[in-house]
């Protein structure tokens, strides 16, 4: 019953992160449909009328340890697979190319998943901006 104003948040709140985060020095490119350098994006403004809160980024460099300094310790991110409840999760994924199959892409640069939940998305930046710090003290060590 209550899809549509779930829905309708949990877009609100991923576009405001996810603008954030194109400002990051940290980050290479979104992978969010709505944008218009996300591949595929003539498709989703062809067939949707609106995005959710399922979407990734890709990191310009990084290494195993700093990218588990990224994604440990979150605050309001869980680390998690189930894309579609209330809460934010995080995941960093790697060996994407071994296991799509439908199109290839670059993957040799780290790619995080998120999904956006209901949470206030200054609390959810302000968790991603801490995960940045520990990405970047455990980058540059």
């Amino acid at each position: 019953r209550t899809l549509g104003v779930r829905m309708a948040q949990h877009e609100k709140n991923a576009l405001q992160i996810a603008n954030w985060l194109a400002t990051r020095p940290e980050v290479d490119h979104l992978r969010h449909p709505a944008f218009e350098t996300c591949p595929g994006h003539e498709f989703f403004k062809r067939d949707f009328t609106a995005s959710n809160g399922l979407f990734s980024f890709v990191l310009k460099e990084g290494n195993s340890k700093a990218l588990t300094a990224l994604v440990e310790n979150m605050h309001h991110f869980k680390m998690g697979f189930s894309w579609g409840g209330f809460e934010s999760l995080i995941l960093s994924v790697s060996g994407i190319d071994k296991i799509r199959t439908v199109t290839q892409w670059d993957s040799s640069k780290p790619l995080i998943r998120l999904h956006i939940g209901l949470e206030n998305p200054e609390d959810l930046i302000a968790d991603l901006e801490a995960g940045f710090d520990r990405f970047n003290a455990a980058f540059n060590k």
